[in-house]
């Protein structure tokens, strides 16, 4: 058996349209595009959002808000996922979550406090919220932050 003898059998396929094959094919002289116009032309058509001259709804519609280009994004990890992955607690540093995949590579890390901290659980990372510094000191543990890395800025 080879490749093109599977499922779909060649009969089921749909055959593509040959355009351009005479008139007996239905798709001869023009090939389907009607005659002259816009989108006749070879790289004819008019772009998404184009409305024939028309100011586009895009540009019509007012622009709000602001996002900060200097924001810091943070990698989120919960307790639930310490728990899995380190049932038995111990020592845990950045290059262990970014080992075990639970962030990305050279993201700032922040600990939320979903699910419960194994015991005596001592974590790293760049922040923490309330409640999973209170649960994981709770378990016996220690929750160490560490200054986030900084983002180029640009001085003028």
């Amino acid at each position: 058996m080879q490749l093109h003898e599977l499922y779909p059998f060649p009969e089921e396929r749909k055959t593509r349209k040959r355009l351009g094959r005479g008139r007996g094919s239905g798709l001869g002289k023009t090939s389907g595009k009607g005659h002259k116009g816009q989108n006749a032309r070879s790289g004819g058509g008019v772009p998404a959002g184009f409305e024939g001259g028309q100011m586009p709804l895009q540009r019509r519609l007012p622009k709000h808000g602001f996002k900060n280009p200097f924001r810091t994004v943070y990698e989120v990890v919960n307790l639930d996922d310490l728990a899995r992955v380190f049932p038995e607690g111990g020592e845990i540093g950045l290059d262990e979550l970014y080992g075990k995949g639970l962030c990305r590579k050279n993201k700032p890390v922040k600990v939320l406090s979903r699910g419960d901290a194994p015991k005596g659980l001592k974590v790293q990372a760049h922040r923490f919220s309330k409640q999973a510094k209170a649960k994981i000191e709770e378990a016996g543990g220690e929750a160490r932050p560490i200054e986030p890395v900084q983002q180029d800025s640009k001085e003028g």
